[in-house]
């Protein structure tokens, strides 16, 4: 469930008109419902209930927006990170630094140095490598940084090739077959506490199987390494729980997947950690849009949009679906190919879609863009950076200024030798 409906024949956010946001804050512009992401912050808690030590931890890359990372903080939740950039975003937040899981296969010692020093809670180690760069920066402060081990369970996920990440040919994560040894040979390092292991297959997962083989594999490594004489006391699940884009689609609920987990997990004696991202994020937003013009075509006609390929990438990199419709719309239906005004002809959100019948000036929203939309975006053909707007209610505010082209340009230089 969202807070996007239709109220008088006009498409809200909550109570908030979305052509109101229009009029203010110009098109395209994201909008995000407060209401949606606590609702699915609780949803997801409540799923989870049968699990008596658990941080559920949001994935930033989703949405990294302030004060969608500001909502999601007062629900409880942590912060899975990727880059120190990310970190940042998360404290100033206000996410405790021992909530922040720093995950990503390239972290650089600056950002090791940068993250030990903000005290954050845990480290998902991704190779031997990098464990042994982050035992010695860490001895070098005589500090201690509390760490996972991330497993590759050559696991696939069946999602987008894109967007799988527990696959032997992956790049995340140390081999299941060869996890033991590398765990032994870190474990006893100075400036590391290696106090269990972690995972991730994949995002947008549309079945549970693929996620229940990668616990029951981890759960194996788990008893295999407190054989081995290792103290066990955190596993991190990750994330990749999918959601619905398409109008009637059915995926495994939050509830489904945390009776799975209770049931996998019940005699591991560990706390557990989560990283949802998309299943908070991804129904609470909606990028709004206006037609440029509707042009003829050979079959269908083209309805070009304000929005484009540099605002909401994911059509375009992964052949993506977004359910497309009016704000205000009448009985009528089209069918259209929907595009952007990008020079690229990947700039294109749907060929012969069936959808309400647009004309130029007409106000129109792609659903289920509050993940992996803004934070995505470019400033491809100098179009500048996309708004984001968060709804409260009745009462709506800009929580990401427009960058203009010009502000872009503005940080540019010249060198004198050209002038």
């Amino acid at each position: 469930m969202d807070h996007f409906a239709l109220n008088g024949g006009v498409m809200h956010a909550e109570d908030v008109p979305l052509p109101e946001i229009a009029e203010v804050v110009g098109t395209p512009v994201y909008v995000y419902s407060r209401a949606t992401l606590e609702r699915h912050a609780q949803v997801f808690r409540d799923a989870l209930a049968d699990v008596p030590d658990k941080l559920i931890a949001f994935a930033v890359k989703s949405n990294p927006n302030l004060a969608v990372l500001k909502v999601l903080g007062a629900q409880g939740m942590g912060a899975d990170v990727v880059s120190v950039g990310e970190m940042r975003r998360a404290l100033a937040a206000g996410i405790a630094p021992e909530m922040i899981v720093f995950s990503g296969v390239g972290k650089t010692a600056a950002e090791m140095t940068a993250a030990l020093e903000a005290g954050i809670g845990q480290f998902n180690i991704e190779s031997e490598e990098e464990g042994l760069e982050l035992a010695a920066i860490a001895a070098a402060k005589g500090l201690t940084a509390q760490c996972t081990l991330r497993i590759n369970p050559d696991v696939d996920a069946g999602t987008h090739d894109k967007i799988s990440t527990g696959k032997a040919d992956n790049k995340f994560g140390v081999p299941i077959s060869e996890a033991g040894q590398i765990f032994g040979k870190l474990a006893g390092l100075p400036g590391v506490n290696l106090r269990g292991v972690a995972v991730h297959i994949g995002s947008q997962l549309a079945d549970l199987a693929p996620l229940e083989t990668a616990f029951e594999k981890l759960g194996a490594l788990v008893a295999a390494l407190r054989s081995a004489g290792h103290t066990i006391t955190h596993v991190d699940l990750g994330g990749g729980l999918g959601v619905p884009y398409r109008m009637g689609e059915v995926l495994p609920a939050p509830a489904e997947y945390g009776a799975m987990v209770a049931r996998v997990t019940k005699d591991w004696g560990v706390k557990l950690i989560f990283e949802p991202g998309r299943v908070i994020a991804g129904n609470a937003g909606v990028l709004l849009t206006r037609v440029v013009r509707v042009k003829r075509g050979i079959k269908d006609p083209f309805v070009i949009v304000d929005a484009a390929m540099n605002d909401l990438a994911r059509p375009a990199l992964y052949g993506a679906y977004h359910h497309f419709e009016a704000v205000e719309p009448s009985a009528a239906q089209m069918t259209a190919n929907i595009v952007g005004p990008i020079c690229e002809t990947g700039d294109t959100f749907a060929m012969g879609r069936e959808c309400d019948a647009l004309e130029a000036g007409d106000l129109a929203v792609f659903r289920t863009a509050g993940a992996y939309g803004a934070t995505m975006a470019s400033s491809y053909n100098s179009r500048g950076f996309v708004a984001e707007v968060l709804v409260d209610g009745d009462r709506f505010a800009v929580v990401a200024d427009r960058i203009e082209a010009g502000a872009i340009m503005d940080a540019e230089r010249v060198p004198e030798w050209l002038l």
